[in-house]
């Protein structure tokens, strides 16, 4: 089974959509034959880092309201991610955009790593205050998932996986991609959203039963 799951490195429910799912995952007797794959897609394409700005100043603006009201809405985030047992720290988030971790994490899927590379980069940013932005930040993440780390800074300081982001991003608007996450089960069934675990396990349990039958 193929679980594509596009998704933003600085995406709140993404995170949480990924310890939703990998929960469902776990109790799925099946699991080892799922074959997970993260598609880039970036919520704010355009964005050049301003220095200084918080986390909450910036999304109070691309809200169009204030920062207090940005840092209420991300309190409640940091809420939503205490349930399933992450530790937000969005007061220190650094924002910056994440063109750069998504060629990361391309990177990293052609060394088998890319799972850990993602769970890396979600740590990084949500609960370390660190720039994923940054190119000397991204070869240290790398590396503490094993991979080389004048590999990774070869493969940035070029155009190397700057087309397969691209691609991603295509595809996820050819399909309807309002928001992520975005998860397609064997290119068939989708489901948007940091849904209930319950209902990944569904849908786990429907894909495969249709797999079993042959349809």
């Amino acid at each position: 089974m193929k679980v594509e799951i596009w998704s933003d490195v600085v995406c709140p429910f993404c995170y949480i959509g990924k310890r939703r799912f990998e929960k469902a995952l776990e109790n799925f007797q099946g699991k080892e034959e799922v074959e997970v794959i993260w598609r880039s897609f970036q919520l704010d394409p355009d964005l050049k880092p301003v220095p200084g700005q918080t986390l909450h100043e910036y999304l109070g603006k691309r809200k169009g309201t204030t920062a207090a009201e940005g840092k209420k809405m991300n309190d409640y985030m940091t809420g939503i991610a205490k349930e399933v047992g992450l530790a937000y720290d969005l007061d220190n988030a650094v924002i910056n955009n994440t063109f750069l971790a998504h060629r990361l994490l391309h990177h990293a899927k052609k060394q088998g790593l890319q799972d850990a590379m993602k769970e890396r980069l979600f740590a990084a940013y949500y609960t370390q205050g660190k720039d994923v932005g940054d190119l000397e930040t991204l070869v240290q993440l790398g590396e503490e998932v094993g991979l080389d780390g004048a590999g990774i800074r070869e493969a940035l300081q070029s155009e190397a996986y700057a087309q397969e982001v691209r691609q991603d991003m295509q595809e996820a608007q050819q399909i309807g991609v309002q928001g992520v996450p975005f998860f397609v089960f064997n290119s068939k069934y989708a489901v948007s959203g940091a849904q209930p675990s319950e209902l990944f396990q569904e849908v786990l349990e429907k894909v495969s039963t249709e797999e079993k039958a042959g349809s």
